[in-house]
């Protein structure tokens, strides 16, 4: 570690101040701090629901953890709009390069003793690699949630988006959020009487 000690958590700090959905027009905005804490608790609902549904074996609170941190590299990037980043084959390989060149100089700024335990939540392998999928998934849920609430605002220029991620959620085939869109995902549409009774 340098003389001036470790620059990593004053750097997640600034998460808060990155916004997401740059190209749409939104009636409340949304920055990647919020967004991360949302697939966190997403992903760790989805781990507790397939454990206790699909006989399955996931740590839910360690992804909780590589939820908090699974955008973390755009305070470096920013958040680059759906349309660029997957805008062909190339595009998108060429940007995942530039992420993972993000996530290394945010790990370069942790201590070292200290480093590989965060390195796993950046990179996850070995049994966090299980959790990948339902990282995946619950950040496109809160994608989707994210459209639902502009809706219900009454702002269509999130219909499309809406209609496209839920389409891309149910291909992806984790039934975890099979079961989320079935059971949790209906009550978004309510508004706050309605959930309250």
């Amino acid at each position: 570690m340098n003389d001036m000690g470790s620059h990593f958590f004053a750097m997640m700090s600034r998460m808060k101040y990155i916004e997401r959905w740059a190209l749409m027009r939104n009636s409340e905005k949304e920055n990647i701090s919020e967004h991360s804490l949302e697939v966190a608790m997403l992903a760790h609902v989805l781990a507790v629901l397939g454990n206790r549904r699909l006989g399955k074996h996931y740590d839910p609170a360690r992804a909780a953890l590589i939820g908090i941190y699974h955008d973390a590299n755009e305070i470096i990037t920013g958040d680059m709009p759906t349309p660029v980043k997957y805008y062909s084959l190339e595009m998108q390989n060429l940007f995942h390069g530039i992420e993972d060149k993000a996530a290394e100089s945010l790990l370069s700024m942790l201590p070292e003793d200290i480093r590989d335990e965060y390195r796993g939540l950046f990179f996850p392998t070995g049994e966090d690699a299980a959790l990948k999928p339902l990282v995946k998934a619950a950040d496109k849920l809160s994608a989707l949630i994210k459209c639902i609430e502009e809706g219900k605002a009454g702002n269509r220029e999130f219909d499309q988006a809406r209609r496209t991620i839920q389409t891309s959620i149910e291909e992806m085939q984790v039934e975890e959020a099979r079961i989320f869109l079935t059971e949790f995902l209906p009550s978004y549409e309510k508004t706050l009487d309605e959930i309250s009774r």
